[in-house]
């Protein structure tokens, strides 16, 4: 079984040619041990392109030190990575495989480089003997194991934050390095920096001198809509191993990720071609759809449990929690198995690659080498007129089921608008993300809306349910009239809300 453990750590080097030694550190901790030096043998792999190494992701064999096995690192943000590690094995475990399956797809993982250091380690304590930072001095060699690949050798100093420090102290550790000659390292890994100094030397140069070309007059709207999409895809494919190991919130993420790509294409066909991109978009029609079974059974089950919990104790009249917990329950445990499934399916990864593809060929149309204010703006404003037209139907169309649905028309509506203004907002600044937060209070309230109505549908059936086993139905029913009376609160509130964000200013802003 896999164990997470969050890294966080910074790297040193010597000025020029000058190695890296770990500095006397007994001024920033109060006791400064030393636990001697270790020999860590480590092998690590990548596909013959190095997907991994592209998306700043590690994974190696190592043995040495404390702990051997094999470790997975997926970058958290700047030097803070998640280590998932696993026990040796001959071949890498199909644990962590599965965590890198969006990057690799159906390509092979084989042995790149292997780095064998002399580590020599101390433990920085406070006063309490608590660990505040593990600082090491590591000789490294680097060897490539594919053809025609060199070797190196170098000295670097490494800072690995305690569990429970504050990070501030790093910097305080820095300070001190910085005193001794050191320097932050300009490789963020000893993989990054041995793929750098092993790879096979350089074509050598021709001596021609290529044309000059024309000096780039700025961004154009394809550069702004190719850089988003580009974006969410990445947004994508780092929240795979997220999804995979359960992580909060990250199915969630996952698939507004894939919204936002959907909308993109949809709302920029000017820009990209829509015979291309609507078969891209109908495959992420497909997974958001997937993605949000899980979702929506997940805001479902929380809503309940906070409408329940808002109920004196006096009215709670049968099992209504334990019945909320394992209705809530069965539903999660399907929709993961699906979700499984869905992450390893050829479907999905196919997805992937035709992602990559367009964005390695983009089908751009004439408008895309067009500055990107008015072309961007006008697919805002667009997408706004959508919007407003859904939402004047919705006033017009009276309380009951048929108005449920058109308000839940609107809400996606509302959701493509944001999202458009939010793509825009690199090319058309302020005004875009104002324009984008109006959208985004209008679709809250139609969301709170469509979430009541789901929530009367899922009382309904479990009244049905406890009924028949006997149970009262009375804080159910009552649930369910709490939740009609928000519904229509909400209902209320949208006339004044969609006046305030549909000002016409608002939307001539984003044209200045």
């Amino acid at each position: 079984m896999a164990d997470t453990v969050r890294e966080i750590e910074r790297k040193y080097e010597g000025h020029g040619a000058k190695q890296a030694r770990l500095p006397d550190l007994s001024r920033v901790a109060a006791t400064v041990t030393d636990q001697g030096t270790h020999k860590l043998d480590a092998v690590y792999y990548d596909t013959k392109d190095r997907r991994l190494a592209d998306a700043h992701i590690t994974l190696r064999r190592r043995t040495g030190g404390n702990d051997a096995g094999w470790h997975l690192k997926l970058p958290v943000g700047p030097g803070v990575r998640d280590e998932i590690r696993a026990p040796l094995t001959p071949a890498v475990p199909r644990e962590l495989t599965d965590l890198v399956r969006s990057r690799i797809r159906h390509a092979e993982l084989t042995p790149v480089v292997r780095i064998v250091s002399r580590r020599t380690v101390h433990h920085l304590l406070d006063d309490d003997g608590t660990l505040l930072a593990e600082a090491s001095e590591d000789a490294v060699t680097a060897d490539r194991l594919t053809r025609g690949g060199r070797s190196a050798r170098w000295t670097e100093v490494e800072v690995e934050l305690g569990e429970g420090t504050d990070p501030a102290f790093l910097d305080t550790v820095e300070r001190r390095l910085r005193k001794a000659g050191l320097r932050p390292s300009k490789s963020p890994s000893k993989l990054a920096r041995a793929l750098a100094e092993t790879d096979p030397a350089p074509p050598k140069a021709t001596g021609k001198k290529g044309k000059k070309g024309k000096k780039a007059a700025g961004p154009t709207a394809g550069d702004h809509v190719l850089a988003y999409v580009r974006e969410q895809t990445e947004a994508l494919l780092a929240l795979d191993p997220a999804v995979r190991g359960r992580a909060e919130d990250s199915v969630h993420r996952m698939r507004v990720a894939t919204r936002r790509l959907r909308s993109a294409f949809r709302t920029y066909g000017k820009v990209l071609d829509r015979e291309v991109t609507d078969p891209v978009g109908a495959e992420l029609k497909w997974l958001a759809t997937e993605l949000g079974v899980d979702r929506d059974h997940e805001v479902l089950a929380a809503r309940l449990a906070d409408r329940l919990a808002e109920v004196d104790g006096t009215l709670v009249l049968g099992p209504v929690a334990a019945r909320l917990r394992i209705a809530a329950a069965g539903r999660r445990k399907g929709s993961r198995k699906r979700l499984a499934a869905l992450l390893d399916s050829d479907r999905y990864l196919t997805l992937l690659d035709t992602l990559d593809a367009l964005l390695t060929d983009p089908p751009l149309r004439p408008a895309a080498a067009r500055p990107p204010r008015e072309v961007l703006a006008k697919a805002v404003l667009r997408d706004y007129g959508r919007l407003a037209s859904r939402v004047e139907h919705a006033l017009a169309t009276g309380p009951g089921p048929e108005r449920d649905t058109v308000l839940h028309d609107a809400r996606k509506a509302a959701k493509r608008a944001r999202y458009a203004a939010e793509a825009a907002r690199p090319a058309l600044g302020k005004p875009a993300k104002r324009f984008a937060a109006r959208m985004k209070s209008v679709q809250s309230l139609l969301g709170d809306h469509q979430d009541s109505v789901m929530a009367r549908a899922a009382l309904r059936t479990l009244a049905v349910q406890a009924h028949a086993a006997g149970e009262s139905t009375f804080t159910l029913g009552l649930l369910y009239g709490r939740e009609e009376r928000r519904a229509a609160d909400d209902e209320r509130e949208l006339p004044e809300l969609w006046r305030k964000a549909s000002r016409k200013r608002h939307r001539e802003a984003l044209l200045r």
